[in-house]
């Protein structure tokens, strides 16, 4: 008897390791396919390869202005807004709306050398768009207008920090920035909605549509300070790369004739992001360690 009862504990104990490991495996599997259908952004392919047109405004606007999905794709190329979109003679317009807006930018959809990279914002100066990556993976992208070149914005690694919804210009306090999240305390430089004309025209902030803004200000994470004049951890990393010919025609105009002319490549990429990498991998582990410790 004694036998038989040891027997049928262990064949308990046996089939609990069983299910808790098998649980395990299922526990483990579930996270494994929540990363991939994370990673699995599927965006719409234009039917025909991307071409484009340069056009006269009006004209355009005339067949095409109640068209909302055309005119989105249309200010991004432009890097305008509604208002002033009006205002221009000519803009470049794609021969086929049928693409997600990705497809229309210049940042690529994956970035390997970003996989490691939790959460990182690009501003790209030359072609003045932006793009937010999660673990490689383009998540977001679109138009910007930068610093004019009397007040440029200064470019390589920074971080956000504090944000607001609304706050007042340290420029101009006539000026209100609205969906604020600021990069470099010192020089009061952040990105946040306000009017894009359609080149760099800021005094060194990154300009966004309104739209844009608000995903931006959700998306990064602000700093967590340890006091009132020292930072614990810093906010998600912001790269702004690349200088702008000021001199020259809108970058975008080329498009006209060589629809792959802003194209941003994995490797330029890796190139500006590589002499950071350490230092954001640094900041990200203390931020998944302060939100370990806080649960």
């Amino acid at each position: 008897m004694k036998k038989l009862y040891y027997s049928a504990n262990a064949l308990l104990i046996l089939m609990l390791v069983l299910l808790g490991s098998c649980k395990k495996s299922e526990n483990s599997n579930l996270t494994e396919n929540t990363k991939k259908q994370k990673k699995a952004i599927e965006y719409k392919k234009p039917e025909s390869s991307v071409s484009y047109q340069i056009q006269n405004t009006k004209e355009w606007l005339k067949l095409n202005e109640a068209d909302s999905s055309k005119m989105d794709i249309v200010y991004a190329l432009n890097r305008t807004d509604k208002a002033n979109f009006k205002k221009l003679d000519s803009v470049v317009i794609p021969a086929d709306f049928s693409g997600d807006l990705v497809y229309y930018l210049p940042f690529p959809l994956h970035v390997s050398a970003l996989e490691e990279v939790s959460k990182i914002i690009l501003f790209s100066y030359p072609t003045q768009t932006f793009a937010a990556y999660e673990n490689g993976e383009l998540v977001y992208t679109g138009p910007t207008n930068m610093g004019r070149k009397k007040d440029p914005t200064p470019t390589g690694l920074f971080f956000t920090n504090w944000k607001a919804e609304k706050t007042t210009s340290t420029f101009n306090d006539e000026w209100d920035l609205k969906w604020n999240f600021n990069i470099e305390n010192k020089l009061g430089v952040g990105f946040h909605q306000y009017e894009l004309p359609g080149y760099p025209a800021s005094h060194s902030c990154l300009r966004l549509l309104e739209k844009d803004a608000k995903y931006l200000y959700k998306f990064a994470d602000e700093w967590i300070l340890k006091d009132k004049e020292n930072v614990k951890v810093k906010g998600t990393p912001v790269i702004v790369f690349g200088s702008y010919n000021f001199d020259g025609p809108k970058p975008w105009l080329q498009l006209a004739s060589d629809p792959k002319a802003l194209d941003i490549s994995e490797s330029e990429i890796e190139s500006q992001v590589k002499p950071f990498l350490l230092q954001i991998l640094e900041n990200q582990k203390l931020r998944e360690s302060e939100q370990t410790s806080s649960l």
